[in-house]
């Protein structure tokens, strides 16, 4: 993949952009550590389908332990479902991990189709990491991670089979996001994405949806901008898929574990209350 190196004030190019890779080169959070730690997969998103409700019981003093395995688990199988919709991967067909995170995704979906993988993220913290665990791991010849805005990656035009969001959509302006992922694509390469969107019918940003922005900095979109953004750059759904169900298992198990950030009862008020929709959508580039 044909790339330019870009400086620092070319990726962060708003004081937003600026405050966001404050926030995820500061993180330490043991949410998104301790889980990684289960297995060496690190993990920047949430989990999908129901807890196995023996980890409460039990001696109490391995409880947590046990929630934090579970809790990894459900994270794993939701980077799962995103990585069964991206279609026929081959080894050397090139997908991109947009929002990539410590890797964990980027991992498994080298893992399962021996591709190359490019990571970016606008957190130089995360792409040392990612960087470092592709040694690690011995892959860094075909998973690499890089300092780029998503908006414009600088890469070259057409080079991709498949890309994705999982969980990072709320931090750019649909429309400017699609266009670079449709500019990126091959004709019928696939756009996949998991995500949290505010529910259009309920009529604005609800307090739950507003206190979850807040947490993570970030700025939720309604569920119809995506389908409004995908039609204005050639991305033609193939799959709508409703998790919010599935999800709700994660955050309530979550609530009940050490690495709880207070965050928990805002996303399970959102998704009860259905101001809030955990959406997977698969799209085509035509």
């Amino acid at each position: 993949m044909t790339t330019t190196m870009p400086s620092s004030d070319n990726v962060l190019r708003t004081a937003y952009q600026k405050s966001v890779a404050e926030y995820w080169n500061a993180e330490k959070d043991p949410v998104n550590i301790r889980l990684g730690e289960v297995d060496g997969f690190f993990h920047h998103h949430y989990g999908l389908g129901d807890y196995d409700p023996s980890v409460l019981a039990g001696p109490e003093e391995t409880r947590d332990e046990r929630i934090i395995e579970e809790l990894h688990r459900l994270e794993t199988a939701q980077a799962n479902v995103l990585i069964d919709h991206l279609g026929n991967i081959r080894p050397e067909d090139r997908i991109q991990d947009t929002g990539s995170g410590r890797g964990g995704t980027s991992f498994m979906a080298n893992q399962r189709f021996g591709c190359y993988v490019d990571g970016v993220s606008i957190s130089q913290q995360q792409v040392d990491f990612a960087n470092e665990q592709a040694r690690d791991r011995g892959v860094d010849d075909k998973v690499r991670f890089h300092f780029r805005n998503m908006l414009d990656t600088g890469f070259e035009t057409g080079s991709l089979r498949a890309s994705w969001n999982n969980e990072s959509t709320m931090y750019v302006d649909l429309f400017e996001l699609f266009s670079e992922h449709s500019r990126l694509l091959q004709h019928g390469g696939r756009y996949v994405t998991i995500t949290g969107c505010s529910n259009d019918v309920t009529g604005g940003r609800s307090k739950a949806v507003s206190r979850i922005d807040e947490q993570y900095t970030c700025n939720i979109h309604p569920r119809s901008e995506y389908f409004k953004a995908m039609a204005a750059n050639n991305l033609v759904p193939i799959n709508v898929i409703d998790l919010t169900a599935d999800t709700i298992p994660y955050w309530e198990l979550r609530a009940q574990s050490s690495v709880a950030t207070g965050v928990e009862d805002p996303f399970l008020t959102a998704y009860k209350e259905g101001s809030f929709h955990y959406l997977l959508i698969a799209a085509d580039k035509v």
